[in-house]
């Protein structure tokens, strides 16, 4: 796994800019998702592990962010003028049609974050691992019109063959990593792509889960946001918020939302831009640099 993911300190980098001398570029990911209601048995992980399923309060839960909190954040968003980038399990697509709508309305940028967030990863076989991204790539260019970019695996579940598969099947990007400001290069027998910094730490399920407020989390970003956008006048960072709408779309959190989008957004020298802009970007200014590089130092 070392020889796939090399390291390389921030500061001995070739030096990133983004478009226009911005120093940071921020992208926003929503996580548009769907959850079985009767999921197949796992054995790594129960997804619904508080009562003999059906787990009514589970299921109901993340089905409210489908029927109403996707809704508020689509309005928050565009009124902000933000081109999210949809972490899309592709199940969310076909059986919520006007989600799929709304998105290609408002022009949003889609990674694939698998079918349901029921379904793991874990321990696929590598055959059957192998069809379920190409059935992906088909069916994300059916409901999109445009060829998959970016891969985040559902509940950041993967096997030690994902990177392979996706790399195979002409994906550019990978999230399943958490380990940088930057783009980076990550290699595998297929060839070399990219990962693209999602974040668990600036992730409204992740601070939930340890308690924090809606308050707590917006002060957090913005506190992160602060640092890498002095840090970026060196060298270019990345910040990337994740949300999912059973959260941040709550009445009691999306005005919080809200507010700090208004406050990020009066920023100079940020580029809001979606994953795919990002990587785009990469690739043609610093990939190949850095590919030589820790090749260099393999």
């Amino acid at each position: 796994m070392e020889n796939q993911v090399p390291w390389l300190p921030i500061f001995e980098r070739p030096q990133l800019r983004w478009p226009e001398e911005h120093r940071l570029a921020v992208w926003v990911c929503p996580n548009l998702e769907h959850y079985d209601y009767l999921p197949p048995p796992q054995p790594k992980r129960d997804p619904w592990p508080r009562m003999p399923h059906p787990d009514i309060l589970g299921y109901g839960e993340k089905d409210y962010g489908n029927r109403v909190g996707t809704w508020r954040l689509f309005q928050v968003l565009e009124q902000h003028g933000i081109r999210a980038t949809a972490s899309g399990g592709l199940t969310c697509f076909s059986r919520y049609p006007e989600i799929l709508e709304k998105c290609l309305e408002l022009d949003w940028d889609c990674m694939c974050h698998g079918f349901e967030n029921t379904s793991y990863l874990w321990d696929m076989p590598l055959a059957e691992e192998r069809q379920l991204i190409e059935r992906a790539c088909s069916v994300f260019e059916s409901q999109f019109g445009r060829k998959l970019k970016g891969w985040f695996s559902p509940a950041a579940s993967h096997t030690d063959n994902t990177l392979e598969l996706i790399t195979e099947a002409g994906i550019e990007y990978f999230c399943d990593w958490y380990h940088d400001d930057q783009p980076f290069p990550i290699f595998s027998d297929k060839g070399a792509i990219i990962t693209l910094p999602y974040s668990m730490e600036l992730n409204d399920v992740v601070a939930r889960l340890r308690g924090m407020e809606a308050v707590d989390f917006a002060r957090v970003v913005r506190d992160a946001f602060d640092t890498l956008w002095e840090e970026g006048n060196d060298q270019g960072r990345v910040l990337c918020i994740a949300l999912h709408p059973y959260v941040s779309g709550q009445p009691h959190w999306v005005d919080t939302i809200d507010k700090l989008f208004d406050d990020l957004r009066r920023e100079p020298s940020v580029w809001w831009a979606t994953g795919a802009e990002i990587s785009d970007w990469y690739y043609r200014t610093m990939f190949g640099s850095v590919v030589t590089l820790t090749g260099a130092r393999k």
